[in-house]
């Protein structure tokens, strides 16, 4: 047992040891006093990292006590009283708690880009100050014993663990924030976003971009090579965005909040993004579609004002640059979908050529609804000479069997999952992919053919049913079925004569 204990990993190590502390806090606000520690530890390693490098730099002039020095190196400026050292030394006292909030507040003076984006939660009465202390010591030994150029890996694993582990802890709500990490790397590996601009108009806590990031990295890119573009309308959730990015060190500056959102006062307007990943909220009925009747996005028809999906829709095209790609989930019913004008709308895009692909996915994958999603791939120039020449085709791809349950309500996608769909998708558009329909999973349909079928995109209608295996042997399978159904009704038959045996003792008892 204790070796099982031994190979966990260190994140769910954390999370079982955290998730103890917090008592009688729900998990919606727990989640921001443990991210905002593992967020301080962060920044806290990272300037005392730069620190000691100017300590022993300070005969030739440098100064480890000017803020100016740590601008220079992107690096936050921390401090005294912010220090993880400082705030350690007072985990045991009663008023920690207000001596977390101080530090915060301190960081947020001398950093302007964290304005208003820490937690100040950390003094209140529902936090008892004894558990706080302990969440302290065990945020403390993050990364304790590693180099400090892995400290920042290793906390912003645990950070982008952590905000999973709440949204599944939160449920409904939690989907608010977080898209599961499964979908959210099978829009990055099938985009492929090397380098340009990445917009998420709905961003969320940030998954989408640190998923960009780490895509580069993966693929011996630069960070740099990739600049991000977000907004969020709900101000905690983009509080959450900015801290996921800065302990990535992604610069953050152009994620944006207003509570109006993306529809009414967009924070981008003349952006034109290489790549845009969206998960946008499923069936919004009220999203100011009233005000917007001749807005200049609605290039391919005027969106229900009773559904925001294809407004998301057409707010993502608007966004494209002239060879630009977009990922988006959306709720299954947009790909049949003829009320309000909907289906004038997607045989709009279909006609324009914009549609690449379409992933049925399986259920169960989102955390905040039951509603069947779908994801789908649009390409502004799909006849650019980067990939094979589609701009006649969409791809139909039913991943509805594919996802294995990690709880009774939630599922996942394993990476041979992700593999397996991106293969496919990559293999049909790229020039040397070696690309096959496989009946009951994946089809190319031309555009006459989705024509014929009334402009209606649900892959099943195109991928078939798979064909049956050629060594299926009847015989042999109705005679094991024979076999387990006479096994059972013999255990039954014993079953029964016990319960028959121990009713008549009851009555001789009697």
């Amino acid at each position: 047992m204790a070796n099982a204990k031994q190979e966990e990993p260190l994140e769910k190590q954390l999370w079982k040891t955290a998730d103890k502390l917090r008592k009688n806090i729900d998990a919606a606000e727990y989640k921001h006093i443990v991210l905002g520690l593992i967020f301080l530890k962060y920044i806290s390693d990272a300037f005392e990292e730069l620190y000691a490098l100017l300590k022993a730099d300070e005969v030739n002039g440098a100064d480890p006590e000017d803020d100016e020095e740590y601008k220079a190196e992107n690096v936050f400026f921390v401090p005294q009283e912010s220090r993880w050292s400082f705030l350690r030394a007072k985990a045991k006292l009663p008023e920690v708690g207000k001596f977390v909030d101080e530090a915060m507040d301190a960081i947020e003076k001398e950093n302007p880009s964290l304005k208003g984006v820490l937690p100040k939660v950390y003094a209140r009465q529902n936090l008892d100050p004894t558990s706080l202390g302990e969440l302290i010591d065990l945020v403390g030994n993050i990364a304790l014993g590693d180099a400090k150029a892995r400290s920042a890996d290793v906390l912003g694993h645990v950070f982008e663990y952590f905000l999973g582990e709440f949204a599944l802890a939160e449920g409904k709500k939690g989907g608010q924030f977080y898209t599961p990490r499964s979908v959210v790397e099978l829009l990055v590996e099938m985009l492929e976003p090397y380098n340009g601009r990445v917009f998420d108009p709905c961003c969320g806590s940030g998954g989408m971009f640190v998923h960009s990031e780490k895509f580069v990295t993966e693929h011996q890119g630069k960070i740099n090579d990739i600049s991000i573009y977000g907004q969020e309308s709900n101000q905690t959730t983009w509080r959450l965005c900015k801290m996921n990015l800065a302990i990535r060190g992604i610069d953050s500056s152009q994620v944006k909040w207003n509570n109006e959102g993306s529809f009414l006062n967009d924070a981008h307007k003349d952006l034109k993004a290489d790549y845009i990943i969206a998960n946008p909220p499923f069936n919004v009925s009220d999203w100011g579609g009233d005000l917007l009747r001749k807005d200049g996005r609605w290039q391919y028809g005027i969106p229900p004002t009773g559904n925001a999906n294809f407004a998301w829709m057409q707010h993502f095209i608007y966004h494209l640059a002239p060879t630009g790609q977009a990922g988006v989930v959306l709720a299954k019913g947009a790909l049949t979908s003829k009320t309000s004008g909907e289906g004038d709308i997607r045989k709009a895009l279909i006609e324009a050529g914009l549609i690449d692909c379409i992933v049925n996915l399986p259920a169960k994958l989102f955390l905040n609804t039951q509603i069947p999603a779908a994801l789908w791939f649009l390409r502004r120039n799909r006849k650019n000479g980067k990939f094979r020449d589609r701009s006649n085709e969409i791809l139909f791809i039913d991943a509805r069997n594919l996802g294995h349950l990690i709880n009774r309500r939630t599922r996942e996608l394993s990476a041979e999952d992700v593999q397996q769909i991106t293969g496919t998708y990559h293999n049909w558009r790229n020039p040397a992919g070696d690309y096959q329909d496989i009946p009951g999973f994946c089809a190319s349909a031309s555009i006459d053919r989705v024509r014929e079928l009334d402009y209606v995109l649900t892959p099943g209608r195109y991928v078939g049913l798979p064909e049956e295996e050629d060594d299926f042997n009847f015989a042999e399978r109705f005679a094991a079925l024979k076999g387990e159904l006479e096994a059972q009704l013999l255990e039954e038959d014993k079953l029964n004569k016990i319960i028959l045996k121990n009713l008549q003792m009851v009555k001789m008892n009697e």
